[in-house]
């Protein structure tokens, strides 16, 4: 079926996005509360986010995979343009946050010559030589990402919220229960 004339996102569309709202939720407020607390929490928290990081990354080049082959229902026709924009330009944001954020992660611990090592102590290898200076710029982007992910993500559940509860236009049924109404669909 030609992804233009889809009302809905296919249903592993909406299983990945679910998924890794879930996810990307539970990362934020473990690396909350990683850097908050200190040992003998600190080290589970860690390996869980290291791990977690990981699998959001694997899930994020799934997504897109999928996306490219099955693409995405059109917006609504009577959408306001600058509204088309926002949602266009947010998810490549997102995107682009889901494949960054883990990759920013893994370089800054490679930096700070700390060993990535998951759950179940899978150790993944350094991605950039030990270097003090990459480490603190590293860090703070990492930091200051999550800050910004989180304000998109807050801004994303408005958007769909703006959509189920305004605008019923279906475009939040799309990614939910995926009975979008003919013709109305969000580009995710």
């Amino acid at each position: 079926m030609s992804p233009t004339l889809r009302r809905n996102f296919t249903i592993l569309q909406r299983l990945l996005h679910w998924l890794m709202a879930i996810s990307i939720l539970a990362m934020l407020f473990i690396g909350v509360g990683m850097v908050s607390t200190v040992m003998p929490k600190y080290l589970p928290l860690l390996v869980t986010h290291k791990t977690l990081g990981l699998a959001i990354l694997v899930l994020a080049v799934l997504r897109i995979i999928v996306r490219l082959r099955s693409g995405t229902p059109p917006l609504p026709a009577d959408l306001p343009p600058p509204m088309k924009l926002g949602a266009v330009l947010s998810h490549y944001a997102l995107y682009a946050l889901m494949l960054g954020m883990p990759l920013i992660g893994w370089a800054m611990q490679s930096a700070g010559n700390y060993p990535v090592v998951l759950l179940l102590g899978i150790h993944l290898p350094a991605i950039l030589a030990p270097n003090a200076a990459l480490y603190t710029l590293l860090k703070n982007a990492h930091v200051y990402l999550a800050f910004a992910f989180f304000a998109l993500i807050l801004l994303h559940i408005a958007a769909a919220l703006f959509h189920a509860l305004i605008r019923r236009d279906g475009v939040f049924e799309s990614m939910t229960t995926g009975t979008a109404p003919d013709g109305n669909a969000p580009a995710e």
